[in-house]
């Protein structure tokens, strides 16, 4: 019944989307800012970051066929017509290694967003640890118990459905919660199952050199995310400040040149506030990306940029998302 009722409604609203978008679009063309985290082929990725080579040259492809494409750090208001933006976050070394000769190749500006805490690291981001351990663990015990004076509880694990379950849930207590906090739970996980930090292996971030090669790309420009990759929201004022200002800092430093833009890790409302927004302002920053849908016009706060993710769909899906989102 309730998937009966939303094959029904979907294609209305669908619909209504594109009526909004394209009356809005009289007004003011739009601007719609992709968003992209790692462009590979994993053999478990529970979160769908990861596009493969092959469809995101496709969707580049269509892109630089169809659209006028724009660098986040540019002055949008003259524009006269829709637009895109590629934007990147996170830092993972595939920016690297697989995108980047991607995007040089067929002619596609791109940001790309880096925590520079995890930079010329071999430690994983607290999400792929916990999706190597629980998802990718054997012998695992029945049940975990998270020790936790405010979060505390159980959960069973016997079978790979239960598993997936205690990820989720993780994964969302740690989205809004300092990262000493996750750190602790990445202790209890590790010593539940027997599973010790392994290295970053397939997860690696990008090294100082690698940041380098993003910086002289002519197609690349390197954004701001944080040092820690924090949720802004969880943090008092300080702690947010030396998140945001020792990011931009530490890149500003590595690349010898001026670091003009920012995104909220995360990046929905719940994950930044009043106190992110004026930071980014007093940091100097132009623009700062966040992560709920929607188009960018000249009336959008442009420290509130939305942002569309991009799955690893095949052509003709991307093609549809497209259609609906300009």
């Amino acid at each position: 019944m309730g998937d009966g009722i939303y094959r029904t409604v979907l294609p209305a609203y669908r619909f209504l989307q594109r009526l909004k978008n394209a009356a809005t679009g009289l007004i003011d063309p739009p601007v719609v800012v992709l968003l992209f985290h790692r462009v590979t082929v994993l053999s478990s990725d529970p979160e769908r970051l990861a596009v493969s080579p092959d469809n995101f040259r496709r969707q580049m492809g269509f892109l630089k066929e169809r659209f006028r494409l724009v660098r986040l750090e540019e002055d949008w208001s003259a524009l006269s017509e829709p637009a895109v933006a590629v934007t990147f976050d996170d830092g993972y070394a595939d920016n690297v290694l697989e995108a980047l000769p991607i995007l040089e190749d067929v002619g596609v500006p791109a940001t790309f967003f880096i925590s520079t805490g995890h930079m010329g690291t071999d430690k994983e981001f607290w999400w792929d640890r916990m999706e190597r351990i629980l998802l990718r663990g054997v012998n695992l015990p029945a049940a975990f118990t998270l020790v936790d004076c405010r979060y505390g509880q159980s959960w069973p694990t016997e079978t790979a459905a239960e598993r997936q379950t205690l990820y989720h849930a993780l994964n969302a207590l740690a989205q809004k919660v300092e990262i000493g906090r996750i750190d602790g739970w990445l202790e209890q996980l590790a010593a539940w199952s027997g599973q010790q930090e392994g290295g970053a292996g397939v997860n690696r971030t990008l090294t100082r050199e690698e940041l380098r090669v993003l910086g002289r790309s002519p197609w690349a420009t390197v954004g701001a995310h944080t040092v820690s990759h924090a949720a802004l929201s969880a943090l008092s004022t300080e702690r947010q400040r030396e998140e945001i200002f020792v990011s931009k800092e530490t890149l500003e430093k590595e690349l010898d040149k001026k670091i003009e833009v920012f995104s909220y890790p995360f990046g929905n409302r719940a994950h930044y506030n009043r106190d992110s927004i004026a930071l980014c302002r007093q940091a100097g920053f132009l623009k700062a990306a966040a992560n709920f849908p929607g188009q960018v016009h000249r009336w959008t706060d442009p420290y509130q940029l939305p942002r569309r993710v991009v799955r690893n769909w095949d052509l003709d899906t991307f093609a549809g998302h497209m259609k609906n989102w300009v």
